[in-house]
C-alpha cells in the first residue's frame, strides 16, 4: 500500500489533498506534516513513495525541503504545490529535480493523474534497483583467499578509473566476473555493459558484429546495423577471448581505441564512440605476439593493467565457500532446500585437480545435488566424480 506524505502549512489544502487521495482506489496511506521542518524530520524517520509538498512555508520552503530529500533520499519522487504566484518557482523546482508540479486549488484528475505516475516511477525505480541487486549476485565473486583479495583489491584501484583492463586466466576461471566488478564499480555503471564473445563469432563475421554495417555491406546486409561499440556507448565493452579475434578485426579495434571512433562495414563515414574497453584471453598473448597471430600495439594499448585470475587449484581455500555458495544458488534455482556437504565430502573435493575451473565445479555441485541424498558424502563424491589429484 503506498504511503504518502503531505507538506503544506495550510490546514485547509492538506484536508482538501488527504481528501481526494484517501477516496482513490488504491487506499493510501497519508501522513501530514505542517511545515517544512517536521516534513524533512519524517523523511528522516519514516519510508515514502511519495511527497506532495508546498512551495510558501514558513520555518523551511519547499525549495529547501526538496533540496534537503534528495540528499536524504534522492530516488524519493517530489511533487510541488505552487499557488498562481510561485509558478516560476516551481518550474524552478523541476530543474531542482522535482518530479512534477500541480496548482492551487488542486484540479482532481490532475492530481489524481500525477500522483499514479509519480507511484509508478517508484515503483519502476525500486523494480530496477532490486533487478541490479539480483545481476550484481549473480556476479558475486566468492571466496577469501589471498589470491581473490588481491583481485578485488586490484579491482577497487582500477575500476573507478578510465585505464583499460586485460584480464587473463584459463577458461572457466571466472574471468567474465571481474570484468563485470570493474563495470559495477566504475563511473560507467548507469551505463550498458556490452560483451562480446571473440571465439563464438566466425571471423567473416566479427567485423561487423564489433563495427556495425550498412545495407548492401554483404549478401545478407538487408539493413543498416549498429555494432557492438556503438551499443556501449557511454558504458563498457568487454571483449572476451580476444586473442581469437582475427588480425583483420584487431587493427579496427586499435583504431578505435586510438581515435575513439568506428566505421560501419561498407561504410567510410566515422562515428565517435565513448567507450571502456576490457578484454580477457585464455591464450598467452605474448606468444601469441611471437607467432604474429596478435598485434604487439594492440596488445599494449589493451594491457594497461593486467588482472591475473589464477586457477582453481592455486586457490583451494576457496572451494568450501564455493560448494556453499552453490549449493545455495541451484536449490533458489530448484526451490528445494538446500542439500548439506559433509566435511569429508568437501575435504576429497578440495583435492581435486579442477582443470575445468570454477564451471567444472558448478557443475559437480549440481550432480551431486540431484544424484545424492539430502547429505552429500565423501562416498557420494566417489561415486558420481571422477575424483583426480595428480
Amino acid at each position: 500500500m503506498p504511503t504518502l506524505l503531505i507538506i503544506e502549512d495550510e490546514d485547509a489544502i492538506r484536508r482538501v489533498l488527504k481528501k481526494i487521495l484517501s477516496e482513490e482506489e488504491n487506499n493510501y496511506v497519508i501522513d501530514e506534516a505542517e511545515d517544512g521542518l517536521k516534513g524533512v524530520d519524517m523523511i528522516k524517520k519514516n519510508t515514502y513513495d511519495l511527497v506532495l509538498c508546498d512551495i510558501k512555508m514558513p520555518k523551511m520552503d519547499g525549495l529547501e525541503v526538496l533540496s534537503a530529500c534528495q540528499k536524504l533520499k534522492p530516488e524519493l519522487p517530489v511533487i510541488m504545490i505552487s499557488g498562481h504566484g510561485d509558478l516560476e518557482t516551481a518550474v524552478e523546482t523541476m530543474r531542482m529535480g522535482a518530479f512534477d508540479y500541480i496548482s492551487k486549488p488542486p484540479d482532481l484528475n490532475r492530481l489524481l493523474n500525477t500522483v499514479r505516475i509519480a507511484l509508478d516511477h517508484t515503483q519502476l525505480a525500486q523494480e530496477n534497483k532490486q533487478l541490479k541487486k539480483k545481476v550484481s549476485r549473480q556476479f558475486e565473486m566468492v571466496g577469501k583467499s589471498e589470491e581473490l583479495d588481491q583481485i578485488k583489491s586490484m579491482i577497487d584501484k582500477v575500476a573507478p578509473t578510465e585505464a583499460r583492463v586485460l584480464i587473463t586466466g584459463e577458461n572457466g576461471t571466472g574471468k567474465e566476473l571481474v570484468a563485470h566488478w570493474l563495470h559495477e564499480k566504475s563511473d560507467r555503471n548507469k551505463g550498458p555493459f556490452i560483451e562480446v564473445n571473440c571465439a563464438a563469432i566466425p571471423s567473416e563475421l566479427i567485423e561487423s558484429e564489433l563495427f556495425g554495417h550498412v545495407k548492401g555491406a554483404f549478401t545478407s546486409a538487408n539493413k543498416d546495423r549498429a555494432g557492438k561499440f556503438e551499443a556501449a556507448n557511454g558504458g563498457t565493452i568487454f571483449l572476451d577471448e580476444i586473442g581469437d579475434m582475427s588480425l583483420s578485426a584487431q587493427a579496427k579495434v586499435l583504431r578505435a581505441l586510438q581515435e575513439n571512433r568506428v566505421q560501419r562495414v561498407g561504410s567510410d563515414k566515422d562515428i565517435k564512440v565513448d567507450v571502456r574497453v576490457i578484454a580477457a584471453t585464455n591464450k598467452k598473448l605474448k606468444e601469441e605476439i611471437d607467432a604474429k597471430k596478435f598485434r604487439e600495439d594492440l596488445y599494449h594499448r589493451l594491457a594497461v593493467i593486467i588482472i591475473h585470475v589464477p586457477a582453481l587449484k592455486d586457490r583451494r581455500a576457496d572451494i568450501p565457500e564455493l560448494i556453499q555458495h552453490f549449493t545455495e544458488k541451484i536449490a533458489e534455482e530448484q526451490g528445494t532446500k538446500p542439500k548439506v556437504f559433509d566435511p569429508e565430502a568437501i575435504s576429497l573435493m578440495e583435492k581435486h585437480k579442477w582443470t575445468g575451473n570454477i564451471r567444472e565445479l558448478r557443475n559437480v555441485v549440481e550432480r551431486l545435488i540431484i544424484l545424492g541424498d539430502q547429505q552429500i558424502t565423501k562416498d557420494d563424491v566417489k561415486s558420481f566424480v571422477q575424483i583426480k589429484t595428480n
